[in-house]
């Protein structure tokens, strides 16, 4: 038996979880045509928008920025919770669990060492955190 619509859709797109601006990109390209074709859309291609859409805002969600007025560590603390880091992850960054608790509660100033770590880890500006 041959493979649905929806099933070729699938293996022509290869939908996975959105891990950089290229394939948001390639992504978002995808889903702005599903989008134009309206009332065209299949019933297929209206699943596969959809999905794409999923993915789409789960990769925003992931890489939004905090407001700019916002204190170093409250970009740390917003970055932490939309990128689904645990605190476990920073002490890397900063030596010791600590440190990280010390920085994430505004007692210790980021270095620009950590900031360029932290830049790294969460794929944003190290001058966010300066």
């Amino acid at each position: 038996m041959g493979a649905t619509l929806y099933e070729r859709l699938l293996c022509e797109v290869r939908p996975e979880v959105i891990e950089t601006d290229e394939r948001y990109d390639e992504v978002s390209v995808r889903l702005a045509g599903l989008v134009r074709k309206g009332d065209r859309r299949t019933a297929s291609e209206t699943r596969l928008m959809r999905l794409l859409a999923v993915l789409v805002e789960d990769y925003d969600r992931r890489h939004a920025l905090p407001p700019d007025d916002s204190a170093p560590a409250d970009r740390l603390r917003y970055l932490l919770e939309v990128s689904g880091q645990t605190t476990a992850a920073l002490i890397p960054v900063f030596g010791q669990r600590s440190h990280v608790n010390e920085a994430l509660n505004g007692r210790r100033p980021i270095s620009a060492e950590q900031a360029r770590k932290l830049g790294g880890l969460f794929r944003v500006k190290p001058g966010l955190f300066v």
